[in-house]
């Protein structure tokens, strides 16, 4: 069974992470998520990315991950950031449709969006990475410093916190915030408005905002990789993560 699902709402898709309640991140789920991206290219005018009810994604997989090798483990990281990339650069309107909380990998996914709208509630959102001795991914790094600023970035992630729906809210890391029951109609109804108007301004305005954060990342892509695995095999690192497994 694929781990992301695509819905079509007339030009609009919804993909649906689809790996239990807390759709951890898979090897599976970012090969799914890199195809059904593709796919939708050719056949959408917008897209929004939705989860569960509990947890729109809780992140990496950490039980699955913990038995993977280093080059295995490389191989994971650089397509997991080629996803978030691809989701980032999508040549059309997007939106993500929070409705669980989102941590850590999860957050890092609902970056790549162009809107991110939440349910109310209790939702929590952030970047805990710094926690368990790890960096924020590059790529992460560079789109929150856009989204919120650099001040609001470098506090999200030196500290680890999570931060909830208002304060989330109010730093700009989210656009809007709906009852659960209309989060997904009003997330699908936004991005249909963009997607009914004529492509050509809106791709061009968005290659104009991603371009400098796409280049940068790819000068940087192998580096980055090498920093994170370095962290992620460290003795210490992994003691911290194998406890952390113990919750999923």
């Amino acid at each position: 069974m694929s781990k992301v699902i695509i819905e079509t709402h007339d030009a609009v898709a919804v993909l649906r992470l689809n790996n239990g309640v807390t759709n951890a991140i898979s090897p599976e789920l970012v090969d799914d998520l890199l195809e059904t991206v593709k796919q939708i290219k050719s056949e959408f005018n917008g897209m929004v990315l939705a989860g569960g009810d509990k947890f729109f994604c809780i992140g990496f997989n950490l039980p699955m991950l913990l038995q993977l090798d280093r080059p295995d483990m490389t191989e994971f990281y650089t397509r997991f950031n080629q996803a978030v990339l691809d989701l980032y650069t999508l040549p059309m309107p997007t939106a993500c449709a929070i409705d669980g909380h989102a941590t850590a990998g999860g957050a890092i996914t609902a970056l790549g969006l162009d809107f991110r709208f939440v349910s109310s509630g209790r939702r929590l959102i952030g970047f805990n990475e710094v926690k368990i001795g790890l960096p924020t991914p590059y790529l992460a790094d560079l789109i929150l410093r856009q989204i919120v600023g650099d001040r609001c970035a470098t506090e999200l992630m030196f500290t680890g916190e999570f931060v909830e729906t208002q304060q989330a809210q109010k730093i700009g890391l989210i656009d809007n915030v709906f009852q659960p029951e209309n989060l997904e109609e009003k997330a699908v109804a936004k991005i249909a408005e963009l997607a009914a108007l004529l492509p050509y301004g809106i791709t061009v305005t968005k290659n104009n905002r991603v371009e400098a954060v796409r280049a940068r990342y790819e000068e940087m892509r192998s580096a980055d990789a090498e920093w994170f695995l370095d962290c992620w095999f460290k003795p210490a690192v992994q003691e911290l993560l194998k406890e952390a497994a113990k919750k999923f």
